[in-house]
Order: structure tokens, then sequence, then C-alpha cells
């Protein structure tokens, strides 16, 4: 797995030549604020739960939210006859959008599909707006209460899914380079030479992986290889498995590892066996063959030295026993419910770039100074070293001795007053006892 970048945003400038200071000439001046985001295509399982909990998302809902919003878009995609990449393309922005946003901010409706929209848009499948939400409506209803992606209705949800659309494009750094599974995997069911049926259960196995966060952390190549070893599991097939025993003295040449593969089958697994009525390959068999090739995966992780539930699962360092990197969550809020209608038809997403509750670590684009958003992380790493001279503070430490003179000791004068401290006397104030009779 390519190694994720950093998680802080860069900070960088744009240099300016000149500008008008008060009488009119043109001086240099300092670089202009600006601050760099470098797009991240693989991250790491440790990164994604760190995000989760920095930005307060409640974890009841979070795999529900993840597994509607990728069904949904799915659902769409198939209604419209979009083609399997865009599908794939899609579902990589929405999990990168819900890493950067709160379930709170948005509808996951809104955002599968703004998500389906830009991928629409990258891969060349150019669908509008209307023409999504047209597709997702005609689902649900019959066909005599079918309406034209041009019907009224659609009006106003089109504008929000328009802002939300900038916001996707923000949360995956403007990165369009787009990664095709299902491509690898034809090539290596059909240089391998494995069976139809196999096959066929494969490329439905990677459909529902997508509905983990392997996509973020896998190349395509492991994810091939993960479906098709479950998929010969599953099987039960004897040649297939002879075959997948001799593709994995091969590791090397696909530019995959044992580890990577474990853990996606893994991931897989765990799908299968929490939420099998929500997959596809789920459904048709017993949960008990699943949860025993699950026995048999972890008992490889155990016995096998070197491998791990996850790749690169680093220690944070810890000061008396609490993490000191990670936010603590906030209570979440109970998000609106789709039913509701909005004022005027929109959200805040439509109304500014950002939401105001975004968590995204750093300067916000826009206010603190000027967003840019960057492929290559050496280039950033450059451009920061540069801009770095300008804004260094240099400091001169030395030390002077004053003398300074010697205050007289002043001597403290008691004031005496008659009849005590307080200067009153007894025998003019006579005591206010009351006299016995």
């Amino acid at each position: 797995m390519a190694p994720a970048q950093p998680q802080q945003p860069l900070v960088s400038a744009q240099v300016n030549d000149s500008s008008n200071t008060s009488n009119g000439a043109a001086s240099l001046v300092g670089p202009t604020p600006s601050f760099i985001y470098v797009a991240k295509r693989f991250v790491f399982q440790q990164q994604i739960q760190t995000h989760m909990i920095a930005i307060g998302n409640n974890p009841t809902r979070e795999d529900n939210f993840r597994l509607q919003g990728v069904q949904w878009i799915n659902d769409v995609r198939k209604a419209l006859s979009l083609p399997v990449s865009t599908f794939t393309v899609a579902t990589i922005h929405y999990h990168k959008f819900r890493l950067t946003h709160k379930d709170t901010e948005y509808q996951f409706q809104d955002a599968s599909a703004a998500a389906l929209l830009t991928a629409c848009k990258i891969e060349d499948t150019l669908k509008k707006s209307k023409d999504i939400l047209c597709a997702a409506h005609n689902i649900k209803v019959p066909g005599p209460d079918h309406l034209s992606p041009d019907d009224v209705t659609f009006e106003g949800q089109s504008k929000v899914i328009i802002g939300l659309e900038r916001l996707v494009l923000e949360a995956s750094g403007f990165d369009f380079r787009s990664f095709h599974p299902h491509e690898t995997l034809v090539k290596l069911l059909k240089s391998a030479g494995f069976s139809r049926e196999v096959s066929a259960e494969a490329y439905d196995m990677l459909i529902d992986l997508h509905k983990t966060f392997a996509p973020l952390k896998q190349t395509t190549t492991t994810m091939a290889f993960a479906c098709t070893e479950l998929a010969s599991l599953v099987t039960e097939s004897t040649d297939d498995q002879e075959i997948m025993k001799d593709l994995a003295q091969n590791y090397e040449k696909w530019s995959t590892s044992r580890n990577e593969v474990v853990e996606t089958v893994l991931d897989l697994l765990d799908l299968y066996t929490h939420f099998q009525k929500s997959s596809e390959v789920g459904q048709k068999y017993n949960i008990e063959l699943f949860i025993q090739i699950r026995i048999k995966f972890n008992q490889e992780v155990e016995q096998t030295p070197g491998l791990s539930r996850y790749t690169l699962q680093v220690e944070h360092q810890k000061t008396n026993g609490f993490k000191t990197n990670i936010r603590t969550p906030k209570t979440p809020i109970t998000p609106a419910s789709p039913s509701d209608v909005r004022a005027n038809g929109a959200s805040p997403a439509t109304l500014s770039p950002r939401s105001s509750d975004s968590r995204r670590p750093g300067p916000r684009p826009g206010q603190d100074g000027t967003a840019r958003f960057m492929l290559d992380y050496d280039q950033a790493r450059r451009e920061r070293a540069v801009v770095n001279e300008y804004h260094r503070v240099e400091y001169e430490e030395y030390e002077v001795e004053v003398e300074e003179p010697i205050q007289p000791e002043r001597t403290s004068q008691a004031h005496h007053r008659p009849g005590g401290p307080g200067g009153r006397e007894e025998r003019y104030y006579p005591s206010k006892r009351g006299r016995r009779l």
C-alpha cells in the first residue's frame, strides 16, 4: 500500500512582486500567506479512526450512513446505466467526504448524490444533478408516479447538491486520479484461468468491498487478490484454491503483500458477518461459513510472525495513560430527518464554501488565507522551505548589568490613641446590657 501523506496542511505562500504603498512607490513586500493541502490517495486504518474521533462522528450511526450511502450510489448508477468505474470513483469521494465532515452536517442522500455527480464528471459519463435526483425518486415510486428531470420538485434539492459538490472536491483535495479495480480483477481472473463461478463471485465481492474503507487503504491489485481468494474459499472450489496458492507466491510481482491482502479479506468478512443483509454476496451463503473462514484468517494472523490485523499500526505516545494527539468527541446532535423540509430549499452548504462546524485540521480556506491544493508533496515541501525564510524571526540574547541604589529601611511608627486602637474610651460609651430588676 502506498504511504499516506501527513495530516496537517503545509503552510506556503504566494510571493507578490510589488504592491502600491501610501506614497505610490512600488516596493517588495513579504509573501502572501497561503495554505497547501496535499491530496492523500491512501490512508491507514489508524488515520481513519483518528479522523472519525476528531470530527465527533457517532460510531452507532457511522456504519449505517456508510452502508446506506454506498447502496444509494449503486442503486442510482444502475438506474442511470452508468459503468461500474463511475461507482467506484463515487464511493471513494463519498468516503473522503465523510472523513472531513461530521455526519450531522448533511443528509447522506445529498452527500451520495454530490459524490456521484462528481464521479460522473471525472469519468466523463456526464449526468446533471436533476437526472440523478430524478432516478433516485423513480426507484422508490411505481411507474405512473415517475417524474421527469425537468420537474420543479428537484429544483431546490439540485442547488443543495451543487453546493455539496464543492465540499466533496475540497475533501478529496481536487484529486481527479481514478483507479478501476474491476479492470485489474478481470485481468487477474483471465490470466490465471479461474472458473466462471469464482469470477462472478469475486466481481460482486469487489462491489461489496466498496462499502468498507478498504478502497482508501489498498491498491487495486490488493483488492483484486483479496476478493479472488475469498471467492475461492466461499465457493469451495479446490482447483481455484490451488491456483490462488500459486499466485500467492508472486505477491511482489503484483506489487502487494500478504499482510495487505489479509487485512482486506478481514475487512470484507467483517461486512459479511456484521451486516450480512446489506451486502450482495453475504445473502447468498450461510453466516456460519463466513465465521469459519474468519477464524482461519485470525489464526493465520496470530501464528504468522510479521502479520497483523492492520498494516503499519503505530502506537501513539501516551502521557499518564492518555493519548495527547486525539481529540475527544463531543456529544453528537441528532441529525435532521430526511423528510424534513428545508427553508427555501437550501442548506448551509449552499451558503458558504464550507459548513461552519467542519472539523478540517488547520486554517479555514478563504478566511485565514488562500487555500491551494497540490498533488506533489515534494513540491509543497520545497515551497514551504522557501517561505520559511521570509517568516523566520531571529532573536539575539544578551545580558546587561544595571546598578540599582539600595533604598534605606523605613521604620514603622505606631499611632497610639486613647482608648485603644480604635480611639474609643469605654467610659463614654456605656454598656448596653439590660439591668436586672
